[in-house]
């Protein structure tokens, strides 16, 4: 891994997106362990994402503009629902730590969530073969810069589910 790849990995992964906020909820509404079930849910999804671009699907994906567009609506249709959720809740956050949901929900929904994030394939397909040499790239190279972002992506929603507990301990 290069330097310039770490750099522009490590720009990618602390620019918030909806795992982080993902991630962050969880942690705000249920403490330090929910948020990193939460990131773990989340990185597994890039995982799935990093195997379906060397597989070559995510190649498919992008060229098909119908499967793209479903995709994409079907993370609409999650995000409508999850909101949808929060809605018909109780409102606010609480004043008094909640119990948590449980942890293989808490994944579950963080796995859902990325794997209908229609720019993680076009991340993998974009913009990695950027960092690979012209000639003799092979699928080992591949991993391992897929590998990197992963633990990057990892590290990072950690340390925002660190932050986030931080501040949820100091105003609970």
């Amino acid at each position: 891994m290069t330097p310039e790849f770490l750099l522009t990995a490590f720009i990618v992964c602390v620019t918030p997106g909806i795992g982080v906020i993902y991630t962050l909820s969880m942690t705000l509404g249920g403490g330090f362990r929910a948020g990193i079930w939460a990131a773990l849910g989340c990185t597994l999804a890039t995982v799935l994402h990093m195997v379906v671009a060397l597989a070559g699907l995510a190649a498919v994906l992008l060229t098909s503009a119908l499967l793209f567009q479903t995709v994409k609506y079907a993370g609409v249709a999650y995000l409508i629902w999850m909101a949808w959720a929060v809605l018909k809740g109780h409102g606010g956050m609480a004043l008094t730590p909640a119990a948590p949901a449980p942890p293989l929900r808490i994944l579950w929904r963080g796995v859902l969530l990325n794997i209908l994030n229609p720019k993680l394939p076009l991340f993998f397909v974009a913009f990695l073969p950027q960092f690979l040499p012209a000639s003799g790239a092979t699928p080992a190279m591949m991993i391992e810069l897929g590998a990197g972002f992963t633990l990057m992506t990892l590290a990072t929603f950690v340390l925002y589910a660190a932050l986030a507990a931080g501040g949820r301990r100091s105003l609970l």
